[in-house]
């Protein structure tokens, strides 16, 4: 059912009801699992006999001809491996789980260990390694320990070293952070000694293998059809868009959505710290940042980045997330021709957004002043959407703001659309409503020229959405 359907459907049915906050799951019908234990992976045993039969194992194997062996063989290979030690091994008993252990040496030997049965559970959103003994994820929204351990903090620097190396990167003593990502896509940071007093910290945010839609969020009631539509309709006429939120809120997922409302005509340039939008446009070039090598040289920032993307001749730019001095170089691009611009940051308010971004552009070393750089703010953002992680888990997008421009030395913000919360329910879930203050924006005069019609009562005052309730 499209959008407008939808929002025609929700219009002609007046017996509104609160909307009843649903968990943002990577997969939507994942059941509501906050108050059950975790399914986590075993607890890896007889690590002892492991290590023989990987060090047997390497020996045996052609590691030169690794890529060219499929994993049906490999794990013939292991088995066979496993089968003659356990043979020589009278101290294994009938009851150990040869299968299992056939699975964690290749685990060990060709991919992250421990972590691998935790990449490959869809319904994990990320992996938070506290010390080698420690392992968290988020699974729906809520963090849940497990019973995965490694042997060590070797054991667990050895993965590390594995997870940095793959890119090109290292962490070490007098490198002792770094920001890396897995093979498919998923961001990775991982602090090491003297920096992590208990032992090596690794955190894994894991890259959603199904890709969100418009009407994904909406049945996940993420926004509302009245949302959606505006969206929609700001990114076809190319207004410059703002996503704020905290971390873990979904701005990344909600960039996602909105970027594929662009075109595919449209020649589109991304920019991130660590590469994970997703998008389906053919017509993309994707850059991302480098740090510095080891004698501290060779680094590329997000500045320089966008400072050589206008030299690509974009249609779109998109900063995936704006941290430093490269946000005064946006602004300047969003008002020199380079409208339909989006970018997120880190806020907690559409107002705290625009604090953090004067913040951003005095990182920049520019002699602007204040009012100078809220006029710069103020002329290139058209529109600021704040999303929020609730108590539940659940994501929601809490205000729809647009920048109407100064009032003396003050930028002015109008919200058109608000969430409200409103309680909680015995299970948890956040219950609240989504209102249409009744102010229509500035930038609606654009719909009709860029030939969007919307419909004419979605910017009238309501308090209610028809939502049907998760018990129902």
């Amino acid at each position: 059912m499209g959008l407008r359907q939808r929002l025609r459907n929700d219009n002609d049915n007046g017996n509104g009801k609160i909307t009843d906050s649903k968990i943002l799951p990577q997969d939507t019908n994942a059941p509501d699992t906050a108050k059950q234990s975790v399914a986590s992976p075993r607890t890896p045993r007889n690590q002892g006999l492991k290590e023989k039969i990987h060090r047997r194992l390497i020996d045996k194997l052609d590691l030169t001809k690794l890529e060219t062996i499929s994993k049906t063989v490999l794990k013939s290979q292991v088995r066979d491996v496993v089968e003659s030690l356990l043979r020589e091994d009278e101290n294994v008993g009938p009851e150990l789980n040869r299968e299992q252990l056939t699975e964690e040496i290749l685990n060990e030997t060709f991919g992250l260990g421990p972590l691998e049965p935790l990449l490959n559970d869809p319904s994990i959103s990320d992996i938070l390694v506290n010390t080698h003994s420690k392992v968290y994820v988020e699974r729906y929204g809520k963090l849940q320990s497990t019973n995965t351990v490694f042997k060590d903090d070797n054991h667990l620097m050895n993965i590390i070293d594995r997870i940095v190396s793959d890119i090109g990167r290292r962490v070490d003593e007098s490198s002792p952070m770094v920001d890396a990502r897995l093979r498919d896509g998923s961001r990775v940071n991982a602090i090491i000694p003297p920096l992590a007093i208990d032992g090596p910290i690794l955190s894994i945010r894991k890259f959603g293998v199904r890709r969100f839609t418009m009407e994904d969020l909406i049945q996940l009631e993420a926004l509302t059809p009245e949302i959606a539509l505006l969206l929609e309709a700001t990114v076809k006429t190319r207004l410059n868009i703002l996503i704020s939120g905290g971390t873990g809120s979904g701005k990344t997922t909600l960039l996602n959505v909105v970027s594929s409302q662009i075109p595919a005509s449209e020649r589109i340039v991304t920019i991130e710290d660590a590469a994970e939008l997703q998008l389906d446009q053919d017509h993309l070039v994707r850059l991302e940042t480098r740090p510095s090598n080891i004698e501290g040289k060779g680094a590329v920032d997000q500045r320089d980045l966008v400072k050589n993307a206008l030299r690509m001749r974009p249609d779109r730019i998109i900063v995936g997330e704006v941290r430093g001095a490269e946000a005064l170089d946006m602004l300047q691009a969003m008002n020199t021709g380079h409208d339909g611009s989006l970018a997120t940051l880190h806020a907690n308010t559409p107002r705290d957004a625009l604090r953090r971004l004067e913040t951003m552009i005095l990182l920049a070393g520019s002699n602007l002043t204040d009012r100078a750089m809220r006029e710069q703010i103020s002329s290139a953002i058209d529109l600021i959407v704040q999303i929020s992680r609730m108590s539940d888990g659940s994501r929601k997008i809490v205000k729809l703001s647009e920048v109407t421009g100064m009032e003396g030395n003050i930028i002015s913000l109008q919200d058109i659309f608000l969430f409200e919360k409103i309680g909680i329910r015995e299970d948890g879930k956040v219950l609240g409503v989504f209102k249409t203050t009744g102010i229509r924006p500035k930038f609606a005069e654009k719909f009709k020229s860029a030939g969007i019609e919307l419909p004419e009562n979605i910017f009238e005052p309501k308090d209610k959405y028809n939502y049907e309730e998760d018990n129902e």
